[in-house]
C-alpha cells in the first residue's frame, strides 16, 4: 500500500483502488470533505505537474469523466478544486512520484493487450499426430484422416 499526503488530500493506492481522502477546512472550502474510491479499471490516464513555484498535482482521468482544460498558469489552482486531483508541495513530491509510478504501472498493465497464444503450424500438428501413432495412441487410419483434415485447411 502506497500513501501520499498532499495539500488538499491524501491519496492511497492498494494495487487495485485509488482512494482520495479529504479532511479539514481547506478540503471543505475547495472540494468537499470525504472519500472517493476509484477502481484502477476506471482510470484511463494520470496527469502530472511537478511542484515548483506553484503546487504540483496528480490528476486521474476517469472513464465517463468530464475534464476541462485549464488555461496556462491556472493548472495548479484548477487542480485544487478538482475532485480527481490532489495538489502537493515540493517536499511532498517524492511520495507522489512513488505513488504515480505504481498507478501508471497498474494502468498500463490493465490496458496492455493480452498476449495471444502462438499459432501452431500444420507441420507441428503432423509431427504430434505421427508421435501419437508411433506410441499407439491413434491408429494408422486415424492418423491419415487427421492428416487429410490438416492439409485441407
Amino acid at each position: 500500500m502506497i500513501q501520499a499526503k498532499g495539500q488538499n488530500g491524501t491519496v492511497t493506492f492498494d494495487g487495485h483502488t485509488v482512494l482520495i481522502e479529504r479532511k479539514g477546512l481547506s478540503a471543505r472550502l475547495l472540494v468537499g470533505v470525504g472519500e472517493k474510491s476509484i477502481p484502477i479499471a476506471s482510470i484511463n490516464a494520470v496527469q502530472w505537474k511537478n511542484a515548483g513555484f506553484s503546487a504540483g498535482f496528480i490528476q486521474f482521468t476517469i472513464s465517463g469523466g468530464s475534464e476541462r482544460r485549464s488555461k496556462f498558469g491556472k493548472q495548479s489552482s484548477d487542480a485544487m478544486h478538482d475532485e480527481n486531483s490532489v495538489t502537493f508541495h515540493v517536499r511532498q513530491q517524492p511520495a507522489f512520484e512513488e505513488l504515480r509510478k505504481a498507478i501508471d504501472a497498474a494502468v498500463s498493465a490493465r490496458h496492455a493487450p493480452q498476449a495471444a497464444a502462438a499459432p501452431v503450424s500444420v507441420a507441428d500438428e503432423l509431427a504430434k499426430l505421427a508421435q501419437l501413432m508411433q506410441q499407439g495412441v491413434i491408429s494408422q487410419p486415424e492418423f491419415e484422416q487427421q492428416k487429410a483434415r490438416l492439409l485441407a485447411q
